[in-house]
């Protein structure tokens, strides 16, 4: 099979190449998929480029990328052999594995290919392991969100688009923080701030009439401490995924404390099982009923792999960049 490896870290024009590999066999427990669709997320191009604090080359080649969609074309030991032909979308692919989506061919854990319904293309399933389960669990992980207003920072970026439309699904009122009135249509919500002109705070207690919001999805919780903080009522959650522009940020600790605020630092590769299942049963039900918008942006086929490595990195384009395989 072709697929896509690297040997050591780098930039990916230097280190990346597609390569001749074996077809792997399912083992006990396992399915092997065929690849239609490969995903590339900003932790896939952040690990082949080393980035990661005190990275090393775990295995001797990597096959990158977790994200994927395919059809299942055999069965390991203990699977129903009634999933063959089976379409499904990919998630945990190369989490603590050596081998992921980019490739003609992956097995894996039948649990971690869950079923695509004919209503999404294969490169919008390929958008769904990180981004949409990260909004999902960002916005569900402590129950209903009916009736509560959230804040999403980011709104244009892959997971916080999810997160505006799945909390609008869910009965929540949205308001998103956006760089450009192009980003913020990009978003889909229909109350946005333009963090570069306005002022976040007084805009959202505009917005609420000082009353602030119940939970807030975040995607630099350094960089947004002081207005999160601010803005969250008592007794709020602020669930983030992401503290770029500080990764060991100074917590006002006694702030959050007087406000009853639940903090949850949370990453998706880490998912208890009833959780994940219960999002994967949500994420399907809208799935079925074309509920969710997807940003796909089409990154071409394996051979193209570091210039999507690179769309990536600069962020050039809104949405998930995807390869056909």
């Amino acid at each position: 099979m072709k697929a896509i490896t690297y040997r050591e870290f780098g930039p990916a024009a230097d280190v990346l190449e597609v390569t001749d590999m074996p077809v792997p066999s399912p083992g006990p427990g396992e399915v092997l998929v065929r690849v239609k669709a490969s995903g590339i997320n900003p932790s896939d191009v952040k690990l082949r480029g080393g980035a990661r604090p005190g990275a090393a080359m775990q295995y001797p080649v990597v096959i990158p990328h977790s994200d994927g969609a395919g059809v299942i074309e055999a069965v390991g030991a203990g699977v129903d052999a009634a999933r063959i032909g089976e379409r499904v979308w990919i998630w945990n692919a190369h989490w603590q594995r050596a081998f992921g989506t980019g490739a003609e061919y992956v097995a894996l854990p039948s649990e971690q290919a869950v079923f695509l319904p004919d209503t999404t293309s294969f490169a919008e399933g390929a958008c769904f392991g990180i981004p949409a389960m990260t909004a999902w669990y960002a916005l569900y992980c402590d129950g209903s969100i009916a009736d509560k207003t959230v804040l999403v920072t980011g709104g244009a970026g892959s997971v916080g688009r999810y997160a505006c439309q799945m909390a609008t699904l869910g009965g929540a009122r949205v308001i998103t923080t956006v760089s450009s009135e192009e980003k913020a249509a990009h978003s889909g919500a229909a109350e946005w701030i333009n963090y570069r002109t306005q002022d976040v705070t007084e805009a959202v207690f505009d917005l609420t009439g000082g009353e602030g919001v119940d939970r807030i999805i975040e995607v630099d919780f350094a960089a947004n401490q002081e207005a999160s903080l601010s803005l969250i009522r008592p007794g709020g959650t602020i669930a983030s995924y992401a503290s770029a522009s500080r990764m060991r940020p100074e917590l006002d600790f006694y702030g959050f404390m007087f406000k009853n605020i639940r903090l949850h630092m949370l990453i998706v590769y880490q998912l208890d099982a009833s959780a994940r299942r219960r999002g994967e049963g949500q994420l399907g039900q809208w799935l079925e009923q074309r509920a969710l918008g997807h940003a796909v942006v089409s990154g071409g086929h394996l051979t193209d792999a570091a210039k999507a490595h690179v769309q990536v990195e600069t962020g050039e384009k809104l949405g998930t960049v995807v390869l056909e395989v």
